[in-house]
Protein backbone atom coordinates (compact mmCIF):
# COMPACT_ATOMS: atom_id res chain seq x y z
CA UNK A 1 0.00 0.00 0.00
CA UNK A 2 2.45 2.54 1.17
CA UNK A 3 4.22 1.35 -2.41
CA UNK A 4 1.20 2.23 -4.22
CA UNK A 5 1.20 5.84 -2.70
CA UNK A 6 4.85 6.76 -3.42
CA UNK A 7 4.38 5.62 -7.08
CA UNK A 8 1.32 8.45 -6.99
CA UNK A 9 3.50 11.38 -4.82
CA UNK A 10 6.11 10.45 -7.73
CA UNK A 11 4.19 10.57 -10.83
CA UNK A 12 2.58 13.52 -9.34
CA UNK A 13 6.10 15.33 -8.96
CA UNK A 14 6.78 13.99 -12.15
CA UNK A 15 3.61 15.68 -13.77
CA UNK A 16 3.81 19.02 -11.91
CA UNK A 17 7.63 19.68 -13.60
CA UNK A 18 7.43 18.26 -17.01
CA UNK A 19 4.23 20.85 -17.12
CA UNK A 20 6.80 23.25 -16.77
CA UNK A 21 8.89 22.24 -19.26
CA UNK A 22 7.34 23.89 -22.23
CA UNK A 23 6.96 26.74 -20.37
CA UNK A 24 11.05 27.17 -19.87
CA UNK A 25 11.65 26.47 -23.26
CA UNK A 26 9.35 29.65 -24.50
CA UNK A 27 10.92 31.56 -21.97
CA UNK A 28 14.66 30.65 -22.76
CA UNK A 29 13.75 31.02 -26.53
CA UNK A 30 12.07 34.83 -25.93
CA UNK A 31 15.34 35.31 -23.78
CA UNK A 32 17.56 34.80 -26.55
CA UNK A 33 15.08 36.48 -29.34
CA UNK A 34 15.15 39.81 -27.12
CA UNK A 35 18.96 39.73 -26.71
CA UNK A 36 19.05 38.73 -30.28
CA UNK A 37 17.03 41.87 -31.31
CA UNK A 38 19.15 43.97 -28.86
CA UNK A 39 22.43 43.09 -30.71
CA UNK A 40 21.39 43.47 -34.14
CA UNK A 41 19.73 46.69 -33.58
CA UNK A 42 22.81 47.70 -32.18
CA UNK A 43 24.97 46.32 -34.54
CA UNK A 44 22.76 48.22 -37.78
CA UNK A 45 25.10 50.95 -38.32
CA UNK A 46 28.18 48.74 -38.63
CA UNK A 47 25.86 46.26 -41.09
CA UNK A 48 24.86 49.48 -43.19
CA UNK A 49 28.71 50.35 -43.49
CA UNK A 50 29.79 46.91 -44.64
CA UNK A 51 26.83 46.94 -46.80
CA UNK A 52 27.89 50.50 -48.16
CA UNK A 53 31.55 49.80 -48.95
CA UNK A 54 32.31 46.51 -48.30
CA UNK A 55 29.22 44.89 -50.41
CA UNK A 56 27.78 43.39 -47.03
CA UNK A 57 30.79 41.61 -45.92
CA UNK A 58 31.15 42.50 -42.74
CA UNK A 59 34.69 39.94 -42.01
CA UNK A 60 35.95 42.72 -44.83
CA UNK A 61 34.92 45.62 -42.65
CA UNK A 62 36.72 44.27 -39.20
CA UNK A 63 39.93 43.42 -41.68
CA UNK A 64 39.67 47.46 -42.97
CA UNK A 65 39.55 48.43 -39.26
CA UNK A 66 42.04 46.26 -37.97
CA UNK A 67 44.75 46.80 -40.44
CA UNK A 68 43.83 50.74 -40.21
CA UNK A 69 47.01 53.30 -38.50
CA UNK A 70 44.41 54.57 -36.67
CA UNK A 71 44.64 53.21 -32.65
CA UNK A 72 40.92 54.00 -32.59
CA UNK A 73 39.90 52.25 -35.75
CA UNK A 74 41.92 48.86 -34.35
CA UNK A 75 40.23 49.02 -31.12
CA UNK A 76 36.64 49.01 -32.93
CA UNK A 77 37.68 46.35 -34.86
CA UNK A 78 37.94 44.15 -31.89
CA UNK A 79 34.43 46.01 -30.98
CA UNK A 80 32.74 44.83 -33.99
CA UNK A 81 33.85 41.32 -34.08
CA UNK A 82 32.83 41.11 -30.67
CA UNK A 83 29.29 42.33 -31.19
CA UNK A 84 29.39 40.34 -34.81
CA UNK A 85 30.71 37.21 -33.66
CA UNK A 86 27.66 36.86 -30.78
CA UNK A 87 24.83 38.49 -33.28
CA UNK A 88 25.89 35.47 -35.16
CA UNK A 89 25.98 33.28 -32.34
CA UNK A 90 22.77 34.46 -30.87
CA UNK A 91 21.49 33.46 -34.36
CA UNK A 92 22.66 30.33 -34.53
CA UNK A 93 20.56 29.79 -30.80
CA UNK A 94 17.24 30.70 -32.53
CA UNK A 95 17.72 28.51 -35.45
CA UNK A 96 18.65 25.89 -32.98
CA UNK A 97 15.32 26.75 -31.21
CA UNK A 98 12.72 26.57 -34.32
CA UNK A 99 12.32 22.69 -34.35
CA UNK A 100 9.74 20.32 -32.28
CA UNK A 101 9.50 20.59 -28.50
CA UNK A 102 11.93 17.89 -27.76
CA UNK A 103 15.11 19.22 -30.04
CA UNK A 104 14.55 22.18 -28.21
CA UNK A 105 14.80 20.52 -24.98
CA UNK A 106 17.71 18.47 -25.92
CA UNK A 107 19.60 21.60 -27.14
CA UNK A 108 18.50 23.39 -24.13
CA UNK A 109 20.02 20.70 -22.10
CA UNK A 110 23.15 20.06 -24.02
CA UNK A 111 24.35 23.10 -25.82
CA UNK A 112 22.63 26.20 -24.46
CA UNK A 113 24.09 29.46 -24.18
CA UNK A 114 25.01 29.56 -20.48
CA UNK A 115 24.53 32.71 -19.53
CA UNK A 116 20.94 32.75 -21.19
CA UNK A 117 20.06 29.49 -19.37
CA UNK A 118 21.25 31.18 -16.04
CA UNK A 119 19.17 34.53 -16.65
CA UNK A 120 16.13 32.09 -17.18
CA UNK A 121 16.10 30.31 -14.46
CA UNK A 122 16.65 33.10 -12.20
CA UNK A 123 13.69 34.74 -13.72
CA UNK A 124 11.74 31.65 -14.36
CA UNK A 125 7.99 32.29 -13.70
CA UNK A 126 6.15 28.86 -12.83
CA UNK A 127 3.01 28.19 -15.00
CA UNK A 128 1.03 25.21 -15.42
CA UNK A 129 0.19 25.48 -19.07
CA UNK A 130 -2.79 23.17 -20.18
CA UNK A 131 -1.97 23.06 -23.71
CA UNK A 132 -1.13 19.94 -25.26
CA UNK A 133 2.99 19.89 -25.17
CA UNK A 134 2.56 20.67 -21.69
CA UNK A 135 0.11 17.77 -21.00
CA UNK A 136 2.29 15.35 -23.08
CA UNK A 137 5.95 16.22 -21.50
CA UNK A 138 4.15 16.54 -18.03
CA UNK A 139 2.35 13.07 -18.34
CA UNK A 140 6.00 11.86 -20.11
CA UNK A 141 8.33 13.20 -17.22
CA UNK A 142 5.89 11.75 -14.63
CA UNK A 143 5.53 8.19 -16.09
CA UNK A 144 9.21 7.91 -16.58
CA UNK A 145 9.83 9.06 -12.99
CA UNK A 146 7.48 6.77 -11.91
CA UNK A 147 8.85 4.19 -13.83
CA UNK A 148 12.36 4.96 -12.83
CA UNK A 149 11.53 4.53 -8.97
CA UNK A 150 9.11 1.80 -8.90
CA UNK A 151 12.61 0.10 -10.86
CA UNK A 152 14.55 1.14 -8.19
CA UNK A 153 12.57 0.09 -5.58
CA UNK A 154 11.60 -3.30 -7.41
CA UNK A 155 15.91 -4.19 -7.34
CA UNK A 156 16.44 -3.11 -4.16
CA UNK A 157 13.71 -5.43 -2.72
CA UNK A 158 15.98 -8.42 -5.15
CA UNK A 159 19.28 -6.96 -3.45
CA UNK A 160 17.69 -7.45 0.43
CA UNK A 161 15.21 -10.01 -0.11
CA UNK A 162 17.78 -13.99 0.19
CA UNK A 163 17.05 -16.06 -2.95
CA UNK A 164 15.59 -19.17 -2.77
CA UNK A 165 17.22 -22.27 -4.65
CA UNK A 166 15.94 -24.57 -7.25
CA UNK A 167 15.70 -27.29 -4.17
CA UNK A 168 13.67 -24.66 -2.04
CA UNK A 169 11.47 -23.69 -5.20
CA UNK A 170 10.74 -27.52 -5.51
CA UNK A 171 9.98 -28.13 -2.12
CA UNK A 172 7.61 -25.51 -1.63
CA UNK A 173 5.84 -27.09 -4.47
CA UNK A 174 5.16 -30.20 -2.80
Amino acid sequence: MLAGYVRLIVFAIGLLVGVQVPSFVDQYAKRVSAHQIEVAGNFRGFQDTADHYFGGNVEALITHHAASDDRVFQDEAKTIREMYDRLLALSAELAALRGPLIAQVIHIVFHPNRAILDETRTAYTYTVPLNSSGILSGVTLGACLAILVESSMLGVVRLVRPRRTRHQIAQSRL
